[in-house]
Parts: structure tokens; C-alpha cells; sequence
């Protein structure tokens, strides 16, 4: 099981063999992880926290941010001492053998994918609303919901994915432009509506009951393992590694720097939220407590709206409707149409993750090495971009983003797991290696780590934890069927070769 692990040097030297152009600094790799952090999770998922938590789910963003940052300060550490693509996954093939790093790879092309394809719902749900709203084109129900939610295509979904994937496949640094762009509506949307809630951060009546499900599944814990998922952008940070100039430096920062940003976010706007219309839970007509994503709660919310009622754990445009509720229309509406340009942003980012871990794996040989075949113009992988761009718009068109984004989690909360394990092992095996960022407190922060992604696991519906070893054991037979034999490890191919087309050229050796 831990055999064929790959040496850091060979690591290193393989990425600058076949490597993609470093075009990143630290400002755009912070506004990366922003563009990718601040999304579904506060925009679209406030609402499905609040059907499991009510107000406590301020809590869960807390306890679902300590977890992150410091499995962040792991990924810190080995991603400046490992800056090349691939994030767990390399990290893992380094420390612990190919047979993890497989399993860790794939389950982060679940992660990306399935949460690509979570923010493409909760991008249709803002840009329906905004149709509705503002230009009286009400696209038809069975058109704008999936199977789950009395529909049958959600075709806005399956639209914004195809277009981000091409956007994708055309060039990462044009990607950083426009997410740069993207990424300044989104936190000024924010900002105006911490503004227009502040005051009602203090309304108590709204935070009574504080915890109505409890700490359990469904409860402060079920939130916390679901909106977990809204931070995992400065994953996606590290997998920039290999496109970003001086990454030692880098990628610290701007792994660091925008998990802090968005923590503040989220808990402001969280607050902000509750203290103005509130955030109990729905409830069942004999007082039972429905499950988010369920048939029943869309069904109890169809019966609410008739009764011109629209709780937030019902919204699918969570901070519109708040605004709206307390007299802002107009500032709701800029909150929508910010929504409807910048998540866009967070599909971007996680479909950029999602494809350099296939870019990476096809390089390793344990997937078609035609995969990470790089286009002439673009310099981008274009092939595994386009097929994994359409296969987020397909599951984005038919699956609810609530079980989407558990689903997603499982396969994250994997990944961290074992990055936190693998910054602990190096301690040990290579001590004197050069790390230009150091965990602090390794040997607390990094438990922290292995014990909080794990506890979040457990907390997740059980369906979304049946997801991990199911993909998993599919997984296995690719392994042992196809990837085992064509490693390049495994084969002996873990330096540089002459032979290889795109090889550098060897130093001209200098003349005494």
C-alpha cells in the first residue's frame, strides 16, 4: 500500500519537464481563493444551513472555518515546498505511495466536479429570480428545477456550465482577469448588504431558539459538515501552484489571506441574515423536521409561498430575498444581479482545480497521458477541461445544489484528512528538508486537522457519506485495471528523460 512513492525531487523536476506557464502573483492567487470561497456557500447554502441549524448555523460557520484554516496551515506547508500542480494528491504521492495518492486524486476530481456543479444550481436560481423580478420573463418551473425539485432540466445550470468551461479552456491568465473583476462585484455586494443588516444584529427575538435541531446531523453539526463546502477554495489555491510566479511566497498567502477575508464575510452576513427576517427551521404539518433537499420541504415551501410566506431555509436567492423582506428592494436586486455575475467566479475556480488534478495524474501516467496534452494557443489542458466541463453541466442540471454539496464534502473532507497526515509524516522523514513556510504548533495543529475533517465526515447525511467509499471502490478497479501498470513510477520513469519530445534541453556543460 505504501510503495511507489515518488521522490519531491522527481516531483519537481517532472513539472518543469511538462509544466504550465507561471503567470500568477500573489494578489491574483488571493482573489482566486476569494473568487472561489465566497459563492454558493454564503449566496445559496445560508439557506440550507438554516433549515439544519436556524440561527445556531453562525456557529457551524465558525466551527467549519477553524477546521479549514488550520487544514489550511497544512496545505501551506507542503504546497510551498511542493509548488507544482496536483495539491493532496502530489502530496500524498510524495509521502505516503501512489495507492493513496490515487485514491486522494480521485477523490478530489469528486470534490471539483460535483461542487462546479452545486454553484451552477445556485447560480440558476439567482438568475431565474432575476428574470422574474426585473425583465417578467418567468422561465417555466420545469425548465429552472431538477428531478428533486418538481422539474425536469434546470437548463440555466447547464448553460453557465458549458459557458464557464469554455472561458476555462481559452486561458488561465485571461480566467484571472475576468475573475479579478468578478471577484470585486461579489465582495461589494457583500459589503452593501453587512451594511444594510447591521443594525439588526442585535435583534434577539430572532436568534430565540438559538439551536432548534440541536448539535447533531441535523443540527449545528449537519450545517457545519454541508457548508463546509464553501470553503474550500484555497484548495483550489494550491493547485495553482505550478501557474504562479514565486510560489514559495505565494501560495501561503494567498491560501492564508483569503480563507481569513471570508471567514469575517461569512459570519457578518450570517448575522446579518438572521437578525433581520430570522432562520427556524421549516417544519413538517405534524412539526417533524424536513430534510434540506427533500421533496417534502419543497413541497411545504410550494405551501408556504401560497400563503405569501417565504422563510429564508425556503429562498433559493437567500440574501435577495432578506434585503427585500426589510424594505431594500432595490439594494436586493443588486445583491441578485451581483450574485448572478460573480458565481460564475466560484464555477470557474472549482472546474480550474479540478481539471490540474486530472492534468496532473494524466502526467503521472495513471490516467491517459493524451489528457494532459496542453493546447499550442491557449497553454491551457483543453482536452480534460472540456470533458469534465461537460459532465458538472450535466449533474448540475438534474441534482439539488443541498445534496450536491454533501456530496462534494465527502470526497474534500478525504483529501484534508490526508494532507494534514502527510504534513506530519514529512516532519518526520525529511526533517531537514527546506520549507519556506513552516506549520506553527505542527504537532497541535495538524491533529486538529485530522480529528476536525473527520468528525465533519461522520456529520454528514448518510447517503453523502456513502458516496466516499462507493466512488472509491470504483476508483480501485480503474487503479488495479488500467493506472497500476502504465505508472510512471511503477515503470521507472520518475526523472527527466532525453528521450521525451518536450524535454529541456540538457545545460551546455562550461568550458575550463
Amino acid at each position: 500500500m505504501f510503495g511507489r512513492v515518488k521522490p519531491l525531487d522527481a516531483i519537481l523536476a517532472t513539472a518543469e519537464k511538462k509544466s504550465l506557464h507561471r503567470s500568477l502573483g500573489p494578489v491574483q492567487l488571493t482573489l482566486l481563493g476569494v473568487g472561489a470561497i465566497i459563492g454558493t456557500g454564503i449566496f445559496v447554502l445560508t439557506a440550507e444551513a438554516a433549515q439544519k441549524a436556524g440561527p445556531g448555523m453562525i456557529w457551524s460557520f465558525i466551527i467549519a472555518g477553524f477546521v479549514c484554516a488550520v487544514a489550511a496551515l497544512c496545505y501551506s506547508e507542503l504546497a510551498s515546498m511542493v509548488p507544482v500542480s496536483g495539491s493532496a494528491y502530489t502530496y500524498t504521492y510524495a509521502v505516503m505511495g501512489e495507492l493513496l495518492a490515487w485514491m486522494v486524486g480521485w477523490a478530489l476530481i469528486l470534490e471539483y466536479a460535483v461542487a462546479a456543479s452545486a454553484v451552477c444550481v445556485g447560480w440558476s436560481g439567482y438568475f431565474v429570480g432575476l428574470l422574474r423580478d426585473y425583465i417578467g420573463l418567468e422561465i417555466p418551473a420545469t425548465l429552472a428545477n431538477g428531478p428533486f425539485a418538481g422539474g425536469v432540466v434546470n437548463l440555466p445550470a447547464l448553460v453557465i456550465g458549458l459557458l464557464v468551461t469554455w472561458l476555462l479552456m481559452i486561458g488561465t491568465s485571461e480566467s484571472a482577469k475576468v475573475n479579478a473583476v468578478l471577484v470585486a462585484i461579489k465582495v461589494g455586494a457583500l459589503s452593501l448588504f453587512v451594511f444594510a443588516t447591521f443594525k439588526y444584529l442585535n435583534n434577539g427575538p430572532n436568534f430565540t431558539p438559538f439551536t432548534p435541531n440541536g448539535w447533531g446531523i441535523i443540527g449545528v453539526g449537519g450545517a457545519a459538515a454541508s457548508i463546509f463546502f464553501a470553503y474550500v477554495g484555497f484548495d483550489a489555491v494550491s493547485t495553482a501552484a505550478e501557474e504562479t510566479k514565486n510560489p514559495q511566497r505565494n501560495v501561503p498567502i494567498g491560501l492564508i489571506g483569503s480563507l481569513a477575508i471570508c471567514t469575517v464575510f461569512y459570519i457578518l452576513v450570517a448575522g446579518g441574515a438572521i437578525g433581520a427576517i430570522g432562520a427556524q427551521p421549516v417544519t413538517g404539518p405534524g412539526g417533524e423536521v424536513l430534510a434540506p433537499g427533500s421533496t417534502a420541504l419543497a413541497d411545504q415551501c410550494a405551501s408556504l409561498a401560497a400563503l405569501g410566506k417565504e422563510p429564508l431555509a425556503c429562498s433559493k436567492e437567500a440574501l435577495a430575498h432578506v434585503l427585500k423582506e426589510i424594505g431594500w428592494t432595490k439594494l436586493g436586486g443588486v445583491i441578485g444581479l451581483a450574485a448572478g455575475l460573480a458565481l460564475p467566479s466560484v464555477i470557474l475556480m472549482m472546474l480550474f482545480g479540478q481539471t490540474r488534478i486530472f492534468f496532473v495524474m494524466a502526467r503521472d501516467g495513471l490516467l491517459p497521458e493524451k489528457l494532459a496534452t496542453i493546447h499550442p494557443k491557449w497553454k491551457t489542458p483543453h482536452i480534460v477541461t472540456g470533458i469534465t466541463g461537460v459532465f458538472v453541466a450535466a449533474a448540475a442540471a438534474f441534482l439539488p445544489v443541498g445534496k450536491l454539496a454533501d456530496i462534494s464534502n465527502s470526497g474534500t473532507l478525504f483529501a484534508f484528512f490526508m494532507v494534514a497526515i502527510a504534513v506530519l509524516v514529512l516532519r518526520r522523514t525529511e526533517p531537514n528538508r527546506h520549507r519556506p513556510f513552516r506549520t506553527p504548533l505542527i504537532w497541535l495543529t495538524a491533529p486538529l486537522a485530522i480529528v476536525g475533517t473527520f468528525a465533519l465526515y461522520l456529520l454528514l447525511p448518510f447517503d453523502a457519506k456513502m458516496v466516499l467509499p462507493v466512488w472509491g471502490a470504483l476508483g480501485l478497479l480503474i487503479y488495479f485495471g488500467y493506472s497500476r501498470s502504465r505508472s510512471h513510477v511503477g515503470r521507472g520513469l520518475v526523472e527527466v528523460h532525453e528521450e521525451d519530445a518536450d524535454a529541456p534541453p540538457q545545460p551546455v556543460p562550461p568550458i575550463n
